[in-house]
């Protein structure tokens, strides 16, 4: 083989290896959508994947029990709120990976009401409860929820919120 052609194919397996390892390394912003199952940090499981809510923090709070289902659940409140908002399956784009493998995600449900409405912002929902915490990273829109959330007294803002300490 001449050494033309050899530098050809030595240059070009070095260009699908650079380019398979960069989009290794880049996080990935697919769609994951499936049924989901709510941890009790508020963190979902989807397809096996661990997700956490971009955007948000939600801080440890005192087990709740709610009893309308059965058996009965107790976990933190945003768990039991989000358990309750996923009643069928959620929509996550993925807009980074944590170093533990787990994913943070913007997750969407569905709106209740006509197909026309747009798909539900799983954070928006928590902040808006006053149920989590926007990170100084997050979108204008979730630092507005929190303030209108504190400024109202809601979730964790509340005097009779109980947070563990």
């Amino acid at each position: 083989m001449s050494s033309i052609k050899a530098r050809i194919i030595r240059g070009s397996l070095f260009a699908v290896a650079f380019a398979m390892a960069a989009a290794l390394s880049l996080p990935a912003r697919a769609d994951i959508e499936s049924f989901a199952i709510v941890h009790d940090d508020g963190s979902l499981e989807v397809r096996g994947r661990t997700i956490h809510l971009f955007g948000i923090h939600i801080p440890r709070t005192d087990r709740a029990c709610r009893s309308s289902i059965r058996p009965v659940r107790c976990a933190s409140e945003a768990a039991l709120a989000l358990d309750f908002r996923i009643q069928s399956f959620v929509r996550c784009q993925v807009m980074s990976r944590n170093r533990d493998r787990s994913l943070n995600a913007r997750c969407f449900v569905k709106a209740s009401g006509a197909v026309t409405d747009p798909d539900e912002d799983l954070s928006a929902y928590l902040l808006e409860r006053g149920l989590a915490l926007a990170l100084p990273s997050a979108p204008f829109e979730y630092q507005a929820l929190e303030r209108i959330a504190r400024a109202q007294g809601r979730g964790v803002w509340s005097d009779s919120f109980r947070q563990v300490r």
